[in-house]
């Protein structure tokens, strides 16, 4: 389990380190491009779903608590980026089925 720290410790989230792993690439992105985004977050604490002005100007932390780096579904991270940039910004979606390489012709 990760952590996903905005701006202050006290404005933190603990995210699965796959889903983090992915939600970085997404983040690190869209600010690349200087292109800010809401961000919802349902948070465990029983508090309620939270929303996040995600801004370069903002400190982010990527808090990984696992030793081993996620293998990066690259259709999730398409889907996360395409909501990220949708009118509503970007929701957790669930992961989808990693593509299959497709079988050689038969000769």
């Amino acid at each position: 389990m990760g952590r996903f720290i905005y701006s202050d410790a006290a404005s933190s989230f603990d995210i699965d380190d796959r889903v983090l792993a992915h939600l970085r690439i997404v983040v690190m992105n869209k600010l690349r491009r200087n292109e800010p985004f809401m961000f919802h977050l349902d948070r465990t604490d029983g508090l309620g779903p939270k929303s996040v002005w995600v801004h370069p100007a903002v400190p982010l932390v990527f808090h990984f608590f696992g030793s081993r780096q996620p293998v990066i579904n690259r259709a999730w991270v398409e889907d996360l980026m395409a909501e990220a940039s949708g009118p509503n910004g970007l929701t957790l979606l669930p992961e989808p089925e990693p593509a299959t390489p497709e079988a050689a012709p038969a000769r």
